[in-house]
């Protein structure tokens, strides 16, 4: 047991730590802003961590600070311009609904992806509205002015009017930490070989999403479409932060699989018929029961392996 709860405190390290590589890019396309927005959703998180635990009557212990990270992933998927006070309303949201539904040690969905559909119900038309990349807005300025994300003008045109060079670097508009594509690539392959996402849950979504991308083509070119498939409705982020999130997808690599396949054909069937945006998060706490289903399909099989390595071992005996 204590190996295995340091094991989670070294994946919440590196989880944090390629956070804070996007809060950095953030900070280069949109100011100081999107740095207070994390702070403020972090500071929330944890205050809402604090006090729902103490009226659980539950010690709040340094293994509860994953809350911050839930918060960080939270905040880099909203507009650098998000209003403080709904942001932080998201993230005590959030923060409440996972400690109500299991706590820490019974996760069933991303807090994220949780306070992130709750501002979509409540708040869509601040969560997706954007400034410009290299718009920088004052710590407590309104922004002058808005604009749609790539992943609209993509959604419901089939085009983007963005060279491949900004694609990748993230220099379109677009949630602060969910456009940077590259990034977003190293981020995966780290926390890949640092076992700390499920390999099988994130192979998954990019064969679903790279599947439907290809045989129901949402713009002319094929490879067009898989790029700019990949690189809006923050599929790439959503693959390493919130399908892949070790706590939520089942444990067994070939579970893990289908579920996060399942997923993306979801989401992708969501946008290309309702022209949704971010699609695959919405479709994450959908599928939260089939999640349930293979964790508990795994725990029969463990079950009956034990069984079946105890008669084994009495035999021998």
């Amino acid at each position: 047991m204590q190996n295995k709860v340091k094991s989670q405190r070294f994946i919440w390290i590196d989880i944090m730590l390629t956070l804070i590589a996007l809060i950095v890019m953030g900070y280069f396309y949109y100011g100081v802003r999107a740095v207070l927005l994390c702070g403020v959703c972090a500071a929330a998180s944890l205050a809402a961590e604090i006090v729902s635990l103490r009226l659980m009557k539950r010690r709040f212990t340094a293994d509860d600070l994953t809350c911050i990270s839930d918060a960080l992933i939270l905040s880099l998927m909203l507009p650098a311009v998000m209003d403080y006070t709904i942001a932080a309303i998201a993230c005590v949201f959030a923060v409440t609904v996972k400690n109500i539904f299991g706590g820490r040690r019974n996760i069933i969905f991303s807090p994220a992806a949780a306070g992130y559909v709750f501002l979509l119900t409540s708040w869509k038309s601040s969560v997706l509205m954007f400034t410009e990349p290299h718009v920088h807005t004052g710590a407590f300025e309104k922004a002058a002015e808005l604009v749609s994300s790539a992943s609209h003008s993509f959604n419901t045109t089939g085009r983007m009017n963005y060279t491949d060079f900004e694609i990748l670097m993230g220099n379109v508009s677009g949630p602060t930490g969910a456009v940077s594509i590259l990034l977003l690539a190293v981020a995966a392959i780290v926390l890949i070989f640092r076992r700390n996402i499920s390999f099988g849950a994130f192979l998954g979504t990019l064969i679903g999403t790279a599947m439907l991308s290809v045989t129901v083509p949402m713009c002319g070119s094929l490879s067009d479409s898989l790029k700019y498939t990949f690189s809006t409705n923050m599929v790439l982020f959503a693959a390493v932060y919130i399908v892949s999130d070790k706590r939520i997808a089942p444990e067994r690599n070939y579970f893990s699989f289908f579920y996060g396949m399942f997923i993306s054909l979801f989401s992708y069937i969501l946008i290309i018929t309702t022209a949704a945006e971010n699609a695959i998060v919405i479709a994450s706490i959908l599928f939260t029961p089939v999640s349930l289903g293979f964790k508990n399909l795994e725990r029969y099989i463990s079950r009956l392996e034990a069984e079946e390595s105890a008669v084994k071992g009495e035999v021998e005996q």
